[in-house]
């Protein structure tokens, strides 16, 4: 007898049958275990009442999930450890013409250059310091580790000694923090003030979204027209939008600010999406009644923003996945008199990201734009948000060309993200980001980054792990890609 066939029989003694504990029932089998090991082995035992297994596979089984943990633990740093993270619609090819990816893949980058005279803006207040980090982190991780644009925080308060020190300890660049005055924070000193708080009263009422929050009337009213004139902002040329709570999924490893400076861009955005419809219910109105009170025509822009006729082909499906909230009514709902015959699809560039020329929110144009909307008092009887503002202003006064789609940077705010997909054969690896060497966390937070997704088809980004609780937004309902895709010349690809 062979010796594993000692020790199975010192273990279950001479018996005929297995011993069945008395309240194990059924889960033992007693049959009989003569004969020789393989015997033994292929014996089998009862997991559940209708279901058995060879006695070998069961204790197999242990060793073999230990051995598949190792070998996951094991896997490349350049390999992604899913195929399936990536479960999204595919990627399509869009005509580049007019505007492309400034950089496909990964590059080298490139410190040798001086750097644009530009600035990274965070409106936050000291209660949301863990949002404001979170977001540092990810900024630095993916993009400012190499380029070491200032930061520049905005509060309509004084922040306090604990902010600032937490922030200087996450970032080696300059940081600035200044106060909004009150007269670019408050609604205007001409406004009924009873007024406006019965409005806003109503409004929350009403379960707009955050229509009730006075502070977050003010947020979009500074951001829509008044952000730009902080005096710490004088001396940029270029600012680029981050909020707390935000997170990038790709390394951006060229400047983006020196991109749009060479090649004409005015305004780029990562997610253009609809905005709610009965937080706007007026603003398109006041949008289309300034630009024909203007006699100003299209330059292409204008045309993202409008309803499509019925027979008039859409540049993409519409699929689920975005949410009910993006979902809109019938467009009547929204202009029953349809301004001039044109009606707001609702777009918007969602403009918690956005990078943009402060000269043009500083133009003439764009500020009597937004002294006419200001006047009409949406930023209080409605909950005008900066983000189609901005929209439709790029629509009165700007051109396809002079606006940049960044389909290259994955990010994520809330429950909407946008991931770009890995470009094929444009990867490089990548260099480690540690804070802390004995940090457990910061170091474990790097082994995250280093197995980035597969590469996909069609695929624009570099080093992209994206999260896989939500899926991109760009190809779905509610997702505004098509109207984008068709000012600049459609798609190339199904």
């Amino acid at each position: 007898m062979s010796s594993m066939g000692r020790r199975i029989h010192r273990q279950l003694g001479d018996s005929k049958y297995l011993p069945v504990p008395a309240s194990a029932g059924s889960f033992f089998p007693t049959a009989s275990l003569q004969g020789t090991p393989l015997d033994y082995a292929k014996r089998r035992v009862r997991i559940l009442h209708n279901i058995s297994a060879p006695l070998g596979v069961v204790l197999l089984l242990p060793f073999v999930l230990v051995l598949l943990v190792i070998r996951l633990v094991q896997v490349p740093s350049n390999t992604s450890l899913l195929p399936s993270r990536n479960l999204l619609p595919n990627i399509r090819a869009m005509n580049d013409s007019i505007d492309a990816p400034f950089v496909v893949g990964c590059q080298v980058p490139d410190t040798s250059r001086p750097r644009a005279n530009a600035v990274l803006v965070i409106l936050a207040r000291n209660k949301e310091l863990d949002g404001v980090i979170d977001s540092i982190k990810s900024v630095e991780r993916h993009f400012n580790r190499w380029f070491h644009y200032p930061y520049l925080f905005l509060n309509d308060a004084e922040f306090n000694s604990t902010f600032k020190a937490t922030v200087f300890n996450y970032t080696e660049s300059k940081v600035e923090f200044g106060v909004i005055d009150k007269e670019l924070w408050d609604f205007p000193s001409w406004t009924n003030q009873e007024e406006v708080k019965e409005s806003i009263a109503l409004q929350g009422d009403a379960a707009i979204m955050y229509g009730g929050m006075e502070s977050y009337h003010h947020m979009c009213r500074f951001y829509s027209g008044q952000f730009y004139k902080h005096p710490m902002l004088a001396k940029y040329d270029w600012y680029w939008r981050v909020e707390p709570e935000v997170k990038y999924f790709c390394d951006i490893t060229y400047d983006p600010f020196l991109y749009m400076e060479e090649r004409g861009k005015v305004y780029g955005f990562t997610i253009i999406i609809k905005e709610l419809v009965d937080t706007v219910p007026n603003l398109f109105r006041y949008a289309s009644g300034f630009r024909r009170s203007r006699n100003i025509t299209s330059k292409g822009m204008w045309e993202v923003f409008l309803q499509k006729d019925k027979g008039e082909k859409e540049s993409g499906p519409k699929t689920s996945g975005v949410g009910d909230q993006f979902r809109i009514p019938d467009p009547e709902m929204i202009d029953p008199e349809a301004m001039n015959g044109e009606k707001y699809n609702l777009c918007h560039f969602w403009s918690n990201f956005e990078i943009a020329k402060l000269d043009f929110f500083r133009s003439k144009e764009y500020n009597d734009f937004f002294e006419f909307l200001d006047r009409s008092g949406g930023f209080w009887n409605e909950r005008w948000g900066d983000a189609p503002v901005h929209s439709l202003a790029a629509g009165i006064f700007l051109a396809p060309s002079q606006v940049h789609y960044f389909r290259d940077i994955g990010y994520r705010h809330t429950t909407i993200q946008h991931c770009p997909g890995n470009a094929p054969r444009k990867q490089l690896p990548r260099t480690p980001y540690i804070r802390d060497p004995k940090s457990k966390k910061d170091l474990e937070e790097d082994r995250y980054w280093d197995q980035w997704d597969i590469d996909r088809e069609n695929g624009v980004g570099c080093r992209c792990r994206c999260d896989t609780d939500i899926i991109d937004v760009e190809g779905n309902d509610g997702s505004c890609i098509p109207s984008w895709a068709d000012a600049v010349g459609g798609w190339t690809s199904d």
